[in-house]
Formats: structure tokens, C-alpha cells, sequence
């Protein structure tokens, strides 16, 4: 992706002002609440293109994206610097473009959270938008006739708009499958017909005629296999194709029609200024160039090929800035986590009320900590990092021994996206686990030697074919207890019906014992060790149960849902807090609870003012967790340790 904000940085003067700390000045919201601010306050872009404003000066358009979704378009004037930011026409609930494309005639379109938009630089402003069926665009083109196309996640949804006759229609989904489907390249040829590219539990090219409102599937079921389709509208009119699994077995399109053509060399792609959300159009139509677009240091650098000229600009916007993926205490006594997007490094210091924030390595899925070490479990490509807070912080490079964190390994596919960090109290052991890659089904573990710098991998075939691991408790006796969900990678395909609860031997990585415990659940959050060595966990975050390992069953069990909610989450949720004195507390979206072993019954100590989302970990008697882009606390009671 161009542009990725974490590699913007202009200048080692610029970059050292987001490692310098900034004050937090930390609010009391009362009832032990305390708001400590924003961790990464920047926005990210979702596309990016240089054009022209109706009065002919050169202009940077951005979709902007935080914690709430794509809440605005960003314009730049790239002569000055000053920006203007105009508020999405409709509400952007979490979603955010995937796709984007900037007419011929110079208008910017984008199609999320089922709606269809288009922004005129020219009028500065909004000129359209649409409600349309679910949801969000994976791709678009602009055909001859200058008709913006847009097909749609998750069960390939297509519209029309004409921005000559204003007319717009929305076809429905028109190929369905019952798994998300991802259609990232989409092409019209010049009789009219539509073409795109599906992945990634199945790959298929679907040709869609505007006519009929059909689509037809091109690829034969017996050759589709996992991947995704691939199209590209040629000069010659035509549409050219492959599925990912044959890319030496190209098809040639026309008017709905599909031919093998095997090997296809004369490649000349009709310029069309479309792409996914790494969009980064450079071009002004003056010849100039847009080099940066940095919304971290909010930096514009303009190029002039021709004179060799470079400009520098300042410009601004508002953000509330990138949702947080989880936290925990550091060795140092902060609190450490990651934020997306962009991929940001956080470090919150309760003794000096600063923060500190620094590119990352990727998405930090799970953090914890083991010793002296922090460690990361992190998207994409299932990576594990080690961080020493004791020494200089020195940027990730895959195969640097230098870093710090220091990259340790990775295992996509058979992790792609983790959900648990297990630090084993061993004190040398790391296990990891989540879902696959896109489109796949079924998660394996990562088990990590600290001493050895070794690695074992073990495939979802050896643990419950087709379920992935996704909350981890280290029993006594070398046993790892194991707790599933049937969700698959993404836009993979749902196999399992129910998920389970497993016991594996570390030393042999055998299964000794597997169970539905409560049949329809589909999931297993997360997973705490009590004092007793009794395990407590949620089932589909509203199903409390305790499971005695010793007799591998559940000694009790209760829905929680009407009283407490749900459990907080994210793709490490971290729902249990572990106090100094063996305390456990449980972090529900609407507040803090905390367990009596005696009873297991649940005490909800204080709701919160915001909704708890991300967790979650106790520093000197305060139990922190994240809301939004927002870092909390609360202050357990004295009581509450007695």
C-alpha cells in the first residue's frame, strides 16, 4: 500500500516529535473512573489522489478514517496548505472506504457502510449519495460511457450511477456464497458488460450484464480453488482475467463471454484512476507530483519534475483519533499496547501522566508480558516481536537482530490474525493462536522457546480440524487448555458448527481431551487460571462458565447477559483482569466486576462512563482498558483485595 502513514515520516526531525512524551493531563470522571486521553490521535487515509479544484488550483483529496469509521473527506489546497474538511453526507458506523475512484471528469467517488457517494472538488463539496444494499465496496471502475461501477462485501452487491443523467441503480447482490466474499478488481469492457474477480474461500469471475441485472460465473467449480479472481480492462476494449491458483491460464471477455487463452503477454491496461484502500494518486494535472501525504506530522510535499522544485506544506484536520487493538502493563511500569489505523505503538506512563507513540511493526493484535520482556502477537501474517523497554527503541525490520522490537518469526497462513498471547509461567514457553489467512479455515498454535529461538507450528489438524484457538490457559502438569471458535479466517467459509474446549500436552502437542461443552456456542473469548485451579471463561461473551480441569467439566455455569451485558472485546480482548492478591475481575462492556470464589457469583463494582472495549490489566491498584481511541482506568476499591 502507498502511503502507509507508518512509513511517512519526513525527516528524523519530524519522526522524533511523535517519540518525545506528551502530556496526558488526566481527567477524574468520578466513581474511580479516570480518562487518560487519546493514544495515537491521528487519522489514517483510505484513499489519496491529486487533482484540481474548480478554479484550477492543484488539490490532495483524502478519505479520512478513525475509531469511527470514514468520517470525512479531507481536501488540501496544495499551493498553501490550508484544508478543508467536509463531514460524510451519511453516518460512517464503523465502516470505511475499500475502494475508491476519481472520474474522468474529476469527481471522487467511494461506496461504504451501504452507501454510494460522490464528491466534487470542482463544487467543493458533496453532490450525491445513495443508500444501497450491503455494504462496502471491494472495487470499482468507470466504464466508456463514463458509469462509476461498484461491487460490494460481502455477497457481491453491484450499482450503477451515471453522473450524466444522475440516474442510479442498485442491482442487489448478485452471486451469492455462504462466505464473505472480497471482490477487489472489477473491469467493463467496451460492449457494456462488467466483470470481477471474488476471492478468498473460492476464486470466480463473475460476468455481469446490465441488461438482465445477472451475473454469471465464468470459472468451472471443478478449478476454483482458494484465492481470489483477478480482471483488467485492456486498450483493445477487451477484459482479461485469471483465477490466483493459474495465473498462466489467462481468460479473454467480451460481451459476457469467457476463452482460455493460456499465457497472455500484450498487457496494455486502460487508465482508470481506481484502487483498494491504499489508493495514493500522484499526478496533478499539471505535470506536478504529490510525494507525501503524511497525516501523522500532517505534512504535504509537492514535487515539480520539471523545475526540480520541492514544497513543502503544513496542514491540518481533526481527528478523534485510531482504535485501540489491546493493552497490558509493560516491565517498566506502563501501559503498552498498539492502535489501527494507522499502526501505532502507544506507551502510557501513570507516574509522569505522558504518552509516547511510534510506528509499529504491523497490527499489535495481543500484547503480554513475560520477566523483563513485553511481547506482541500481531496482524498480518501472524508475526511474534520482543520488546526490551530497557533499551532504545529501534524500528522492526524482519531478519535485523538490531531491533528493537526484535522480529522473532511469523505463521501465515496457519495464523494470520491472533487472538491470545499465552506468556506460559515457565517463563521461557510463548503460545499463539487466532484465525488463518484470508480465506482459509482453521487457526493452529505457535509455541515459541525463548531459550532456543525455536519454533513449533501446529496445523488445526492436529488440534480440531477446522476451528481455530482463540483464548489459552497454561494448566498445571505441562497442560495447555484450549478454548475455540468456528469462525474461519477472513472471507473464509464457517465448517464447524459448534466450538469446543480442548486439553493439549505440551511436551507431545497431543490432544488428550476435546469437548462441546455447551452445544450451539460458537466461541470461547477468553480465559483466566484461578488461585484454586479452577479456570473461569465466557462462551459467546455472555455465558460465564467455571471448569474444573482436574475432572474436565464445568462445575458451574451462568448467563450473564441480562444483568452485565456482554464482555468487552477485540481480537485480544483480554476479559479477565488478575489482581495482586488473586483477585479477578472481569471487564464487561457496560463496567467492572469482580468474582467471588467462594460462589462464583459476579459483583458489578462500578459502571462505567464509556463502553469498555479493548482490555486490560491492573497497575498499582487501577484496572486500565480502552474505549474507542480513548485510554481508561478505573481504581479498584481497597476492599476489593480483601
Amino acid at each position: 500500500m502507498e502511503c502507509t502513514l507508518c512509513k511517512l515520516l519526513v525527516g528524523v526531525s519530524l519522526a522524533l516529535v511523535w517519540v518525545q512524551a506528551v502530556s496526558a493531563e488526566t481527567e477524574d470522571l468520578g466513581n474511580g473512573f479516570l480518562h487518560h486521553g487519546v493514544a495515537t490521535p491521528v487519522s489514517n487515509h483510505r484513499g489519496t489522489v491529486a487533482t484540481v479544484d474548480g478554479e484550477g488550483r492543484n488539490v490532495v483529496l483524502v478519505w479520512l478514517f478513525d475509531h469511527r469509521g470514514g468520517y470525512a473527506l479531507l481536501l488540501i489546497d496544495a499551493e498553501t496548505g490550508e484544508s478543508e474538511e467536509l463531514p460524510m453526507p451519511f453516518p460512517p458506523g464503523g465502516d470505511c472506504p475499500y475502494a475508491s475512484v476519481l472520474s474522468s471528469d474529476n469527481k471522487f467517488y467511494t461506496h461504504f457502510n451501504s452507501h454510494f457517494v460522490e464528491f466534487d472538488p470542482e463544487q467543493r463539496e458533496f453532490t450525491f449519495f445513495h443508500k444501497t444494499a450491503p455494504r462496502m465496496a471491494m472495487g470499482m471502475t468507470e466504464d466508456d460511457n463514463g458509469v462509476i461501477w461498484s461491487v460490494t462485501y460481502p455477497q457481491s452487491g453491484v450499482v450503477s450511477f451515471d453522473p450524466k443523467t444522475r440516474e442510479f441503480t442498485d442491482y442487489g447482490h448478485v452471486y451469492k456464497q455462504n462466505w464473505p466474499q472480497y471482490q477487489r478488481y472489477v473491469a467493463a469492457d467496451d460492449a457494456g458488460w462488467i466483470y470481477f474477480g471474488i476471492g478468498s474461500t473460492a476464486s470466480q469471475i463473475i460476468a455481469f450484464d446490465p441488461e438482465t441485472g445477472e451475473g454469471k460465473p465464468i470459472i468451472p467449480e471443478v478449478e476454483r480453488a482458494q484465492g481470489a479472481g483477478y480482471v483488467y480492462r485492456d486498450m483493445n476494449g477487451k477484459v482479461y482475467g485469471y483465477i490466483s491458483n493459474a495465473r498462466d491460464n489467462w481468460y479473454e471477455f467480451y460481451e459476457g463471454e469467457g476463452t482460455q487463452i493460456g499465457t497472455h503477454e500484450q498487457i496494455e491496461k486502460k487508465p482508470i484512476i481506481t484502487s483498494h484502500q491504499g489508493l495514493f494518486h500522484r499526478d496533478f494535472p499539471d505535470g506536478k507530483r504529490l510525494k507525501t501525504c503524511d497525516l501523522v506530522n500532517r505534512v504535504l510535499v509537492v514535487e515539480d519534475p520539471e523545475t526540480g522544485e520541492v514544497k513543502e506544506l503544513e496542514f491540518d484536520y481533526t481527528s478523534e483519533g485510531a482504535h485501540m487493538m489491546g493493552l497490558a502493563t509493560a516491565p517498566d511500569g506502563t501501559i503498552c499496547g498498539g492502535t489501527a489505523f494507522p499502526m501505532r505503538f502507544f506507551s502510557y506512563n501513570p507516574a509522569t501522566d505522558e504518552w509516547t507513540n511510534v510506528a509499529s511493526y504491523g497490527q499489535w493484535n495481543t500484547v503480554a508480558r513475560q520477566g523483563d520482556r513485553f511481547f506482541v502477537g500481531g496482524y498480518g501474517g501472524g508475526f511474534l516481536l520482543e520488546w526490551d523497554p530497557s533499551e532504545e527503541w529501534v524500528a522492526t525490520k524482519k531478519g535485523d537482530e538490531n531491533c528493537n522490537p526484535l522480529f522473532l518469526t511469523q505463521c501465515s497462513p496457519t495464523i494470520h490474525r491472533p487472538h491470545d498471547l499465552l506468556p506460559h509461567p515457565d517463563g521461557n514457553t510463548l503460545v499463539l493462536a487466532g484465525t488463518p489467512g484470508y480465506g482459509f479455515t482453521g487457526g493452529g498454535l505457535l509455541f515459541w522457546d525463548r531459550e532456543t529461538r525455536t519454533e513449533t507450528v501446529i496445523e488445526h489438524t492436529e488440534i480440531i480440524p477446522e476451528h481455530s484457538t482463540v483464548s489459552l490457559v497454561a494448566l498445571p502438569d505441562g497442560k495447555l487448555l484450549g478454548g475455540t471458535t468456528t469462525g474461519a479466517g477472513t472471507g473464509g467459509e464457517r465448517k464447524a458448527e459448534q466450538a469446543e474446549l480442548y486439553i493439549m500436552d505440551m511436551a507431545s502437542k497431543q490432544i488428550e481431551w476435546h469437548e462441546v461443552v455447551f452445544p450451539g456456542v460458537q466461541g470461547y473469548s477468553d480465559m483466566c487460571l484461578a488461585p484454586d485451579g479452577l479456570v473461569y471463561g465466557f462462551a459467546d461473551r455472555k455465558r460465564f462458565l467455571v471448569f474444573d480441569p482436574a475432572q474436565r467439566k464445568v462445575v458451574h455455569e451462568a448467563d450473564t447477559g441480562a444483568e452485565f451485558g456482554v464482555t468487552n472485546s477485540q481480537q485480544g480482548p483480554r476479559v479477565f483482569v488478575l489482581g495482586p492478591e488473586g483477585t479477578i475481575y472481569i471487564l464487561f462492556v457496560k463496567g467492572v466486576a469482580r468474582i467471588d470464589p467462594a460462589d462464583f457469583s459476579i459483583t458489578m463494582l462500578a459502571e462505567s462512563p464509556v463502553g469498555i472495549g479493548p482490555g486490560g490489566d491492573i497497575l498499582n491498584g487501577r484496572i486500565y482498558f480502552g474505549s474507542g481511541s480513548h485510554l481508561y482506568s478505573y481504581g479498584v476499591p481497597v476492599q476489593a483485595e480483601d
